[in-house]
């Protein structure tokens, strides 16, 4: 069998990497001192990294990030956010989406919950998970647009959100609920409970939430379903959470608080 042949085959059963370490391993004579096996796991190695790296890209770009450049790593704990790094830590390992576990992120606009929830998501993509980044209102859009359909296309969206490992929901109740837009979301957090995770993002601590939703029986569903299983943070200070050149440059455009929280709007 040719080189070329073999190249073929590899590019034809979709390895590219493979085919690549091949071609650069018969340009190159230093592999020549290399036995086989060296050889063959070197052009397996490339190739597996290769579809890892492609697969958490594929994961990142489904997701639907508000803020995909967003990394645990790049947190800042300073002394005004009173961040608890170590419930950052153990929540950055994954084991509440493994044990079907929820948080809860809380703070005023602009205190960068949007970007601590797309940092988490970040992290269970490269640890392999489905996320779905989403704005409630453009979630509850979708369900009653998909309810008011005839061809069952409502059940169809519940069984696809029940497949999303890690559900991140922006924008949590930030006004009042209609009855049919209550009911809805009674819907999906039942279909996601004690088998997927979700983060909600809410301006509000979840003893608001009640009045948000109106119909006291099912309000009082939802939150029963949501708050004994979550985690809580809070988003304290003035100064997000994102990287230090991004308060830098808050900074120099307002030193006044109003204009500081407008622009914080940005990078939230």
């Amino acid at each position: 069998m040719t080189n070329e042949e073999t190249l073929r085959k590899l590019t034809e059963m979709k390895m590219s990497a493979m085919a690549d370490s091949y071609k650069e391993q018969m340009n190159n004579l230093d592999y020549q001192d290399m036995t086989f096996e060296e050889r063959f796991n070197l052009l397996v190695d490339h190739e597996y990294s290769r579809r890892r790296s492609n697969k958490l890209q594929r994961l990142i770009h489904q997701a639907q990030f508000n803020e995909p450049s967003a990394a645990i790593e790049d947190i800042e704990y300073h002394p005004d956010r009173h961040l608890d790094k170590h419930l950052i830590l153990e929540l950055a390992t994954g084991n509440y989406i493994e044990k079907h576990l929820n948080i809860i992120l809380m703070g005023a606009s602009g205190n960068g919950k949007t970007w601590l929830s797309n940092a988490f998501g970040i992290q269970a993509c490269r640890q392999h998970y489905k996320v779905k980044y989403v704005r409630l209102p453009e979630l509850l859009d979708e369900f009653i647009l998909a309810r008011n359909e005839a061809d069952g296309s409502f059940r169809r969206l519940i069984k696809k959100y029940k497949k999303v490992d890690l559900l991140i929901i922006d924008e949590w109740l930030l006004t009042s609920l209609p009855e049919e837009h209550t009911l809805t979301l009674f819907e999906i957090i039942e279909s996601r409970l004690k088998t997927a995770s979700t983060i909600f993002c809410s301006q509000i601590a979840p003893e608001g939430w009640y009045e948000k939703l109106g119909e006291a029986l099912v309000a009082d569903a939802i939150l029963d379903r949501i708050i004994h299983d979550s985690y809580s943070i809070l988003l304290d200070g003035e100064i997000g959470v994102c990287q230090y050149s991004c308060r830098i440059f808050i900074f120099h455009l307002s030193k006044s608080r109003t204009s500081l929280w407008s622009v914080g709007l940005v990078i939230q």
